[in-house]
């Protein structure tokens, strides 16, 4: 099943970009919803580099929803755009591929996409719909920091 969602944000692309490849930036975005506990490498970089992390995800910091690899790429995107790439997996998510696209729009603004394919079997419209809940969230903590400044 698939999530798209969009907002738009009040900054450039470039500083969404040089955001967005920090690890800081997710662990922000994602709590309380979801807090990410480095396995392997037991710490995570500043800088997302082009690596597999897995990882330990807990469910409003409580419920553990077992390992989880996040599988960071940074593909070429259309002209003029950034995109990072997560096609994570897990103990109970075989398929979690996250495309995060940034673009340019009129009036100094950036579109911010997020791009979800999800299965995990029987659990699919489960975590399709928490997914839903999950990207709303993440993009609301964004704006919240866009208007503030980057204030974390």
């Amino acid at each position: 099943m698939r999530t798209i969602l969009t907002t738009f944000l009040d900054c450039s692309k470039e500083r969404v970009w040089q955001e967005v490849q920090t690890v800081r930036l997710l662990a922000y975005i994602a709590a309380p919803m979801v807090i990410f506990e480095p396995l392997q490498p037991t710490r995570f970089p500043e800088i997302w580099g082009e690596a597999c992390y897995q990882v330990r995800m807990k469910i409003f910091g409580r419920f553990s929803f077992g390992r989880h690899w996040i599988v960071i790429s940074k593909p070429l995107a259309a002209t003029g755009a950034f995109q990072l790439r997560d096609n994570g997996y897990g103990d109970r998510i075989s398929k979690w591929d996250h495309w995060i696209t940034i673009q340019d729009e009129p009036i100094g603004k950036t579109r911010l996409t997020n791009d979800v394919n999800i299965e995990a079997g029987l659990l699919t419209p489960i975590v399709w719909l928490f997914s839903q809940a999950f990207y709303r969230h993440r993009q609301r903590r964004w704006r919240i920091l866009v208007t503030k400044n980057f204030p974390y």
